[in-house]
């Protein structure tokens, strides 16, 4: 498969004059959507959107490659635009965006289309050729000229096979290059690297792990040969077989703007040498601060967490809805053989949130060494263990030793997750400092011995601390009464619409789940879940109801994607409105906050709950309260849409 089976005339628009980068993307979709590619535009476009916003596609040189994988594509596709003018695409490098290409990848596993995507994304780091796609008259002699230029490629890529297979274990300098989604930024930078390195004379392997699979795969001969490892990538990448050699880490965007930078690290020594347990020190010019490593580590630990709270909670779920006959006694959820054992399942998944939230924040930060003491002190904070409860055991003192076992929650599993990476990353570098004879019982030896004791003494002295804090705001949240927990559901329902699955929306439903998790709240921290998921139900929603009733605000195809924001609000999946918070940030955002808090507030006040953390209406039969909730599910979603349609200009006036 090659460009040409792609990209067709139809597709391409020459001399484009897009007002915006919004617009460019509109123009690029009905471009795409005119060559038969597409059977859902807006799920296709809402795709495209989630990825600018992980991150700009607008390159250097002028060039952009907007791309998404969606159940909305029928088939890969190309489609491209020159902008003589240029426009504003938020590019990496700040200039005008000339050039772009828009990429369609169905939602299957086969992949057929990335090598073509690959060679397009490597094609477009030759400033000459853009310039020469820029001047095309026709879309035939656009065409012409990616296609001449691709067969080139295709006849330059054996030649460097056969090269490569003649130089193994004889590369100066190998890297890695990879990006969240594998498509673009991955081929790029390998291009980059692979261009700049041949202008210094320098020999380099570079090994992309784009969303096909790892190419170009680098060998432990290869390895044993070169001078040092650069690491060009906005993901995890597994750093084992570098062990013993200089590795210099940084993001993506690095390789493809300051490849001469990275190449010279290595070989000037300025990387540090990986020791074959912890992270690759990251680079000092990756611009990320410590608010933002800290956030990416939590995040880490969220995103293992949550298929435990997800799949433990709504099992859980399951076993109270099958029990209803027990309803209102002691024994509710557990009264029969079938309702205990899916209980059982559901609350053994659940119980492992803390420990893997605080293993893999720890893992984040100190790589492999760090998730046994990141796990271990979860448990412990987790279990509450502490000195009383030791002594009272020795002393025989059961009921005592009960007692004294105190879990402080979340907020000692946050502790646990950073204290344990952050410590294992210091025993990683005191470690530095002995024989190298011992260099091969540090990982299997000396770090899970060390991190693991250490873990759990510390958890033993600050568990109490911890169990105070957490008891003193379980009791608060247990007082919480009329207006205060009115307030709150606002506040935890509001938060899901400020950023439709960001920083604001992960923290509100974090919270929200462990206050779920910690079985001293009772009934108050299934309020809270309730309110959570109800204000994180309503953007899709207001979204859906203002295409109704507000049609001449909204173009039709606006209107065809609101049909599809009913089912997304009502599955809680709250990124379902980002692509419209993209077009009109200013009016839908603020709308959706206000709906999203009005539901929050009313569910609260209405004393709804819910044992389960995800599901939306879908768990309807284990919600309390459920005719209430849905009132004032339907509240937040009508002063959303009044608010946001009487807001927004008419189509004619914007």
């Amino acid at each position: 498969m090659r460009i040409a089976d792609l990209l067709s005339p139809g597709a391409i628009k020459i001399g484009g004059a897009p007002k915006d980068k919004a617009d460019t993307i509109d123009q690029l979709v009905e471009l795409m959507v005119g060559q038969g590619n597409i059977n859902d535009p807006e799920a296709y476009k809402a795709a495209v959107l989630t990825r600018e916003a992980e991150m700009s596609t607008g390159v250097e040189n002028g060039v952009a490659i907007p791309h998404g994988k969606s159940d909305g594509v029928s088939k890969p596709g190309l489609a491209a635009m020159t902008i003589p003018a240029g426009v504003d695409y938020e590019s990496l490098d700040g200039e005008p965006t000339t050039l772009l290409f828009l990429i369609a990848a169905p939602n299957t596993e086969d992949n057929v289309h990335l090598q073509v995507l690959a060679s397009l994304s490597q094609l477009l780091v030759d400033e000459g050729l853009c310039d020469k796609l820029r001047a095309a008259k026709t879309a035939d002699e656009f065409l012409g000229i990616l296609t001449e230029a691709e067969g080139a490629q295709y006849a330059a890529a054996e030649e460097k096979e056969r090269e490569i297979a003649q130089q193994a274990g004889k590369f100066d300098v190998l890297a890695i290059t990879a990006c969240p989604t594998g498509i673009a930024h991955t081929y790029m930078a390998a291009e980059s690297l692979e261009q700049k390195a041949a202008e210094m004379g320098v020999s380099i392997k570079v090994e992309t792990q784009g969303s096909g699979g790892a190419k170009n795969i680098i060998t432990a001969e290869d390895v044993k040969g070169a001078k040092g490892v650069i690491i060009a990538a906005d993901k995890n990448v597994d750093l084992a077989r570098f062990a013993g050699k200089p590795v210099y880490s940084t993001n993506v965007t690095k390789g493809i703007q300051e490849p001469e930078m990275l190449i010279n690290k290595v070989l000037n020594g300025e990387a540090p040498v990986y020791e074959g347990t912890g992270a690759a020190a990251p680079a000092e010019d990756t611009g990320d601060g410590i608010g933002h490593e800290i956030y990416k580590h939590l995040m880490n630990g969220v995103s293992h967490m949550l298929p435990f709270v997800i799949g433990g909670g709504i099992i859980t779920a399951l076993a109270f809805l099958v029990d209803m006959g027990a309803a209102g006694t002691a024994a509710y959820g557990s009264s029969t053989v079938v309702a205990k054992f899916i209980k059982t399942i559901g609350e053994e998944a659940f119980g492992l949130m803390l420990p893997i939230l605080a293993g893999y924040i720890a893992m984040s930060i100190a790589d492999r060494p760090g998730l046994a003491p990141g796990f271990v002190a979860g448990v412990f904070a987790k279990a509450g263990y502490s000195l009383g409860f030791v002594q009272a055991s020795v002393a025989g003192d059961a009921e005592a030793a009960a007692a004294a076992c105190v879990s402080g929650g979340f907020i000692a599993a946050l502790f646990a997750g950073f204290a344990a990476g952050y410590f294992m990353r210091w025993f990683e570098k005191v470690c530095e400092k002995l024989p190298k004879s011992l260099e091969g019982i540090k990982p299997i030896l000396l770090y899970p011995l060390v991190g693991v004791f250490v873990m759990g003494a510390v958890m033993f002295l600050l568990n109490p601390i911890f169990g105070a804090i957490n008891t003193g705001l379980n009791n608060f949240l247990n007082g919480l009464g009329g207006a205060n927990i009115v307030i709150l559901g606002a506040v935890v329902g509001g938060m899901m619409s400020i950023d439709f699955g960001g920083p604001f929306n992960k923290a509100s439903y974090v919270f929200s789940t462990g206050l779920l998790a910690d079985a001293t709240l009772g009934s108050t921290g299934q309020v809270v879940m309730g309110a959570c998921m109800a204000g994180g139900m309503v953007p899709p929603l207001i979204i859906a109801l203002s295409t109704m009733i507000a049609k001449n605000k909204w173009s039709k195809a606006d209107r065809d994607a609101g049909l599809v924001n009913w089912i997304m609000g009502l599955s809680f999946i709250s990124e379902g409105a980002i692509p419209f918070a993209a077009a009109d940030p200013g009016h839908v955002i603020p709308s959706c906050v206000v709906g999203s808090a009005v539901a929050g507030a009313l569910s609260a006040m209405f004393g709804c709950y819910s044992p389960a953390p995800h599901g939306g209406a879908w768990v309807i039969a284990v919600i309390g309260n459920p005719v209430m909730w849905f009132v004032a599910l339907a509240a937040g979603t009508v002063v959303g849409a009044l608010i946001l349609s009487a807001w927004k200009k008419p189509l004619d006036e914007q």
